[in-house]
This record gives structure tokens, C-alpha cells and sequence, in this order.
């Protein structure tokens, strides 16, 4: 019964690896991918296959070492079977879900982090056992040493990242300016002979050194021959594509594209060569304790020691099979990458953050980005007092964005995508030597922010909306580590304690996680694709006419669909008061508040597509544009001011509306809704030709109400009444009137606007 049990467990361990290694790949392609997509190095599909062919040779060139989950964290001595099988399930599961959900977030995050912390909290609740049962102490039965390597490297990883970034990337626009084909002649052979020589010495250290292909072709090229002669390798590596760089350019190939496609190969062969242990060191070390454990003729898996995991395995099938895992690891990374749709949405997110020009900005204003902003100003504005103006003239020359040399589609230039590049791969070559795990998804992509930064893309409109989405990545980073943690350890203490009925619980509900988080991302990726793609095509747009006809239909469509919240806001706050229904109220509540959110995302849009229609016509539209927004806005405040004492008189069970009142409310909001509806349909068909009819019903409408609340006012005053359902009515109309009044002016402002 034992061997079924965990032969199933060992089958469910290489089926969670297999969606880890597409989930996996699809979160860190962001990694290798990012540049060359941002930059229109080339058509997506080209830089897809040349990612696609790294990950492949990266993958099946790899040492296969699993040191990290075989005993990196664990001591594997002091620990049984059923012991070290509740740890990988643990660890995979956890695994699974947290990339998945920043996968469908679409943020990047580290692999490695979420590795190391399930390992290391799946082995404490077991040593938590042990410790309480047998005595032992917690540094005997868990290698804490790597754990705090890691935490240091996350920190040393971001902040070096962005600062290097920074730098580089300052001194490199300074040498080659926005324009940079004017001054390629002198620094082309320079700046792309270092930098293939620093991505070629990258290929070999992180992705071929421990490889047995070096050593096949020739057997003295062992990584100590390597590290003894990393000098001379490094020298004769820049002369030689030095030269070479220079015959090129003279032949006009584009040196940059060559350096930011031969880059991403080589980032992606490192990732997979490095990384893959990330992805299949569980499983593969879930194998080998069961091969062990068959070996010795299937003992009491409770009893049954794992000292062999503490040693290289030397399990002649696991040792043969080994190479053939990695085979198949590699396709399916390859596979994965070339299909995955949220590969390309983690990708399209960091670029956005990293964009030269302005666009749609993914991340709202936070309070500590804006605080940044201004401390930032505050001390740049100080500093420039004391430099010279020639000096501060001339630097900004060399910044001079207006001849950024950008085709269409393009987030940033070929020169930051080969700084990005080349900076990512240096630094980890570095890291690598210096043994310190960094993160190729945190060096790559705060990288990209310190050159973004260094390069004026984060201007005073757009940097509290991508400082608050480098808060929200660099954020999510600690939570992966934490949640990594604390998710492992319940899901291993599950299994321990809970045996085969919580293991299958276990398997449900990472089931449940990937199904619903799919359903999600397919529908939120289909609402985005549905609203953004006017916009995008209005960011890319050079023609100021047609610039304009697509404002002008971002604007109608914006319209149409805040009246159509509107509408149906105002609906349920009616029926709600009504009909006593609380529930329903808070729906309002909730719509409402998703509506004013999608509202100041489209405001933002639209203003930014006024700079590019004609000054001539911004200056004649630019009031009717502007009033059009403020009469927005207003309409959905006055539903919030009509809504709020509504749920609240509702939620505490006050005395309802008397039936007087809801005989006048009920056909009075039967008629406010038929207005919404007219003024939507000719702000939506553009046909004013019964815009008069319209102005005159509204103003009856306002009068009626007028009329209404003056009556009310007076049984308030002379009557008998119930105060606090009266005062609740006069609000209501109040805000009704307001509703009414603000969509008359609506239907003026975007008359004129559309005129």
C-alpha cells in the first residue's frame, strides 16, 4: 500500500513541475525578454525563438545540480521518508500558486525566493516535530545559513541593481545621446566590443561553466581552468569582437540589434541553466528518496532515514535518467514560453513601467511615491543651484528627448536595451563570483528601472504612477518570500498531521487556485484588450487629424460607459431605498467606487491624448474637454453623497420610506432614467439634432424636482412627519435634482466637444 501511496505522490510532484515549469518561465521570461521587446529589436516571434532556443540549450546543458533542495536547506539526516515527501509536496504546491498568482497579476517575481522559503518553512514545521518530540535543536535539523544568504542577496540585488543602472545608463546617454546614429562612428567598436565581451564571459560563467559541453569539446576547459584564466579570456574576447564590432558597423549592421538579440539568448540560456533547479530539484530529489527507498525493499517509510540526500546520488537509474529530465524540462520551458499569453503580459507590464514616451500608466498615485517625487525635486532643485548653467545646458543637450529616435511601438531605444542587457548579465557574472545568489529577476528588472530613471522616462506626469509600481513589484517580492514561508508550513503541517485525506485536499485545492486564476486573467486580459486598444493606437498615432477622431471616440466611449454605471448605479440606490435591500445598496457601493477608479484612468488617458492633437484645436476644444470631465465627476460624487446616508439609514433598520414618498420617487426615477438614457444616446450617436428637446426636458425635470424638495421642505416644517425619513427624501432629491442638472451641462460640454 506504501509504494502506491508514494509512487502517487512522486507522480503528482513531476505533474506540479510540469506546470511550474510553464508558469515559471512565463514569470521570469520578463528576464531575457523585456529589452528586446521593448526596444522592436525585432518581430515579437524573432525574439521569441531566440529566447525560445536559449531556454532549450540552457535547459538541456545544465549540471543538474540539486543540491539546494536535497539538502541545501534541510539536513537530510535527521529526517525519514514520510518525512522529506511531506516537505516537497509543500514546497511544490506552494510553488505552483504563488507563481501563478503574480503570473496573472502580471508582476515579476523570483523563482529562486519562492523555492528557497517553501523549503525552508515546509522543513520547519517538520523540525518543529522533531524539536518538540525528540529534544533536537532547530540550527541540528535546518541549514539556516542559505536562507539568510538569500534575504541579504535580495537587498544587495535591488538596490546595486538600480544604482549601477543609473549610472551606466547616464554616462551612455551622455556619450550617444537620444540620437545616437550621429555618434556611433567613434564608440560603436568600444561600447559593443565590451559589451558582447561581457555577455559572452556571461554566457560561459552562469550558463556553460558547469556544463559538460566545454569540457566534451575540450576536456582542459574545466571551470578552474576558466577561473584561472578569466584575464586573458576577458582580453582576448574585447579585442576580437572589437574588431570585429567595427567591420560590422562599417558593413552597416546594426550593432545594437545584434547586441540586445545575442543578450537575450544568453540570458535566457542562463535562466534556464541556472533556474531549472527551481523548477525540478523537488521532484527530482522526491525521486531519488523513493528510488532509495525501493532499493532497500520498501522499509517503514516513518523509519527510514534520508542520509543519502546529504551526498551526490550515485542511484544508477536516477544518475542515467537524470540528462533525459533535463531534455524534457527543456522542451516544455521552450513550449511554454513561445505560448504563454501571461508571459507577454508580466513583459508588457515592466515595460510600461520603463517607457520613454507617455502612456498608459498601469498603477495608481500612492502617498509614499508622491512623497518620493517631491523629496526628489526638492533635492534636485538644490543641487542645480550650485552647478553651471553652461554645465547643466550641456548636459541637458545630451538629453534632448524631442530626437529620441523611437519607431512605433517602441518603449525605449536600443540604447537602453543594450545597456539593460548587458548590465544585467555583468552583474550577475559578478554575483556569481562573488557567490552571493542573485536573482536574475530582480537584477534584471531594477536594471531596467535605474536606466529608465537615468534616461528622464520617469518625467513629473508619470513618475508617482511608476514609482508606485516599482513599490508594488519590489513589494510583492517580500510578500513571495513571506507568503512562500508561511503557506509552506501549513500546507506541510496539513500533510504530516492530516495523512492521505489532507495530501488529496492538498491537490484540490491547487487545482481550484490555477482554474479560477486562469478564468480571471483570461477575463480581465479580454476587458483590457477591449478598452486599451484606442488608446494605444492614439499613443502611437503621429497624424494630428487622426489623433483627433481618435480622441474624440476614446472620449464617446469613456461617456458611454460611465452614463451606463451611471445608470444602473442610480437604479439600484432607488430599488434599495425602496425595497429595504441593504445587499443591493452595497453592490452600488462597490460598482461605484470600481466605476470612479476606471473613471480617473480614463481621465488620465484622455488628457494625455490632447497633447497630440493640434495646439490649434486643443486650445478650442481643450474648455468643452474639461468641463465634460468636471460634469463626469460630479455625477458620480452626487450618487456617493446620495447613496452613503441611504445605506447607512438602511443598515441600521431605520423606519422606511413612507409609501407617500415612494409614489412620487417611483415615477420621478422612471423619468431620470429615461434623460440618462437620451442624453447617452446622442452623446454616443454624435446626432445633436434634438439637443433643444433635450435641454428643455431637462430643465423641466430640475423644475419638477424643484418643485418636489420646496414641498417637502414645507411639510418638514408644518407637519407632523417622521424627520429623519424626510430629511433622507429631501437628500434624495436633492441629489437627483443635482444628477439631472449635471447631465444638462454634460450634453452642452460634449456637444460642443464632438462639433
Amino acid at each position: 500500500m506504501d509504494q502506491f501511496f508514494y509512487f502517487g505522490i512522486l507522480a503528482f510532484l513531476f505533474l506540479l513541475a510540469t506546470f511550474d515549469l510553464s508558469i515559471g518561465v512565463a514569470n521570469d521570461a520578463v528576464n531575457f525578454m523585456s529589452p528586446a521587446v521593448g526596444a522592436k529589436v525585432a518581430k515579437f516571434r524573432t525574439a521569441l525563438i531566440v529566447a525560445a532556443v536559449g531556454i532549450f540549450v540552457g535547459a538541456t546543458t545544465s549540471s543538474g545540480m540539486m543540491d539546494i533542495a536535497r539538502h541545501g536547506i534541510m539536513q537530510p539526516q535527521h529526517y525519514y521518508l514520510v518525512d522529506v515527501m511531506c516537505v516537497f509536496l509543500a514546497v511544490s504546491a506552494t510553488d505552483v500558486i504563488l507563481m501563478d498568482i503574480f503570473n496573472t497579476l502580471g508582476l515579476p517575481t523570483s523563482t529562486t525566493v519562492s523555492m528557497v522559503f517553501g523549503l525552508f518553512g515546509a522543513t520547519t514545521a517538520l523540525a518543529l516535530t522533531k524539536i518538540i518530540g525528540d529534544g533536537m535543536s532547530y540550527g541540528d535539523l535546518i541549514n539556516t545559513d542559505k536562507a539568510l544568504t538569500v534575504i541579504i542577496s535580495i537587498f544587495l540585488s535591488v538596490a546595486i541593481a538600480f544604482v549601477i543602472g543609473l549610472i551606466v545608463m547616464w554616462i551612455s546617454r551622455v556619450v550617444f545621446t537620444f540620437n545616437y546614429k550621429k555618434n556611433l562612428k567613434w564608440g560603436i567598436a568600444v561600447f559593443g566590443g565590451a559589451s558582447i565581451t561581457s555577455i559572452f564571459y556571461f554566457l560561459l560563467v552562469s550558463g556553460l561553466k558547469n556544463s559538460k559541453l566545454l569540457i566534451s569539446i575540450n576536456p582542459e576547459w574545466t571551470p578552474a581552468y576558466m577561473d584561472e584564466h578569466k584575464l586573458v579570456i576577458l582580453g582576448v574576447c574585447f579585442v576580437v569582437f572589437t574588431v570585429l564590432v567595427e567591420i560590422l558597423h562599417l558593413l552597416k549592421v546594426n550593432i545594437f540589434k545584434l547586441i540586445v538579440l545575442f543578450g537575450t539568448f544568453a540570458l535566457a540560456m542562463a535562466f534556464a541553466g541556472n533556474d531549472l533547479v527551481n523548477f525540478i530539484g523537488v521532484p527530482l530529489a522526491g525521486l531519488e528518496s523513493v528510488l532509495m527507498w525501493s532499493d532497500a525493499g520498501y522499509p517503514d517509510p516513518s523509519t527510514f532515514r534520508m542520509d543519502a540526500l546529504a551526498v551526490p546520488s550515485s542511484q544508477p537509474f536516477f544518475v542515467g535518467a537524470k540528462p533525459w529530465f533535463l531534455v524534457v524540462a527543456g522542451v516544455i520551458m521552450t513550449i511554454a514560453i513561445m505560448t504563454s499569453k501571461k508571459a507577454r503580459k508580466v513583459i508588457e507590464n515592466t515595460n510600461n513601467l520603463s517607457r520613454q514616451d507617455d502612456g498608459e500608466e498601469v498603477f495608481s498615485s500612492s502617498k509614499l511615491a508622491r512623497k518620493t517625487v517631491r523629496s526628489v525635486l526638492t533635492s534636485t532643485a538644490f543641487v542645480s543651484h550650485y552647478v553651471p548653467k553652461k554645465v547643466t545646458d550641456w548636459i541637458n543637450s545630451r538629453f534632448n528627448t524631442e530626437e529620441a529616435i523611437l519607431d512605433e511601438g517602441m518603449a525605449f531605444d536600443l540604447v537602453r536595451a543594450s545597456v539593460n542587457l548587458v548590465l544585467a548579465g555583468l552583474l550577475i557574472v559578478i554575483g556569481t563570483s562573488l557567490q552571493l545568489p542573485l536573482s536574475t529577476t530582480y537584477v534584471a528588472f531594477m536594471v531596467a528601472m535605474g536606466t529608465s530613471l537615468a534616461d528622464r522616462a520617469w518625467g513629473r506626469e508619470t513618475a508617482v504612477y511608476r514609482i508606485t509600481g516599482v513599490i508594488t513589484v519590489v513589494g510583492g517580492w517580500f510578500i513571495t518570500a513571506g507568503a512562500a514561508f508561511i503557506l509552506s508550513l501549513a500546507i506541510a503541517s496539513l500533510n504530516y498531521f492530516g495523512g492521505i485525506i489532507a495530501m488529496v485536499c492538498v491537490v484540490a485545492v491547487i487545482a481550484f487556485v490555477l482554474i479560477n486564476n486562469n478564468r480571471k486573467f483570461k477575463q480581465k486580459q479580454q476587458e483590457s484588450e477591449n478598452v486599451d486598444t484606442l488608446f494605444r493606437q492614439l499613443v502611437r498615432c503621429t497624424d494630428k487629424q487622426q489623433c483627433w477622431g481618435m480622441l474624440r471616440q476614446h472620449v464617446t466611449n469613456t461617456q458611454n460607459e460611465i452614463i451606463t454605471s451611471v445608470l444602473g448605479i442610480y437604479s439600484q440606490i432607488v430599488h434599495g431605498l425602496v425595497n429595504e435591500d441593504v445587499r443591493r445598496l452595497r453592490e452600488a457601493q462597490v460598482r461605484l467606487e470600481e466605476t470612479r477608479s476606471l473613471w480617473k484612468r480614463y481621465k488620465r488617458k484622455e488628457i494625455l491624448g490632447m497633447r497630440k492633437i493640434s495646439q490649434l484645436q486643443a486650445v478650442e476644444k481643450n474648455t468643452w474637454f474639461h468641463l465634460s470631465c468636471n460634469n463626469v465627476s460630479q455625477n458620480l460624487y452626487g450618487l456617493n453623497r446620495m447613496a452613503e446616508p441611504i445605506v447607512e439609514h438602511v443598515d441600521n433598520n431605520f423606519n422606511p420610506l413612507e409609501e407617500a414618498y415612494v409614489k412620487q420617487l417611483m415615477p420621478l426615477s422612471e423619468d431620470v432614467e429615461n434623460y440618462i438614457r437620451r442624453v447617452q444616446g446622442m452623446i454616443v450617436s454624435g446626432d445633436f439634432t434634438r439637443f433643444d428637446e433635450g435641454i428643455v426636458e431637462g430643465n423641466a425635470l430640475k423644475a419638477r424636482i424643484s418643485d418636489m424638495r420646496h414641498k417637502l421642505q414645507h411639510e418638514i416644517q408644518h407637519q407632523d412627519a417622521n424627520i429623519r425619513v424626510a430629511l433622507l427624501y429631501l437628500n434624495t432629491l436633492q441629489e437627483v435634482q443635482e444628477l439631472t442638472s449635471t447631465l444638462r451641462h454634460l450634453l452642452r460640454s460634449s456637444k460642443r466637444f464632438q462639433e
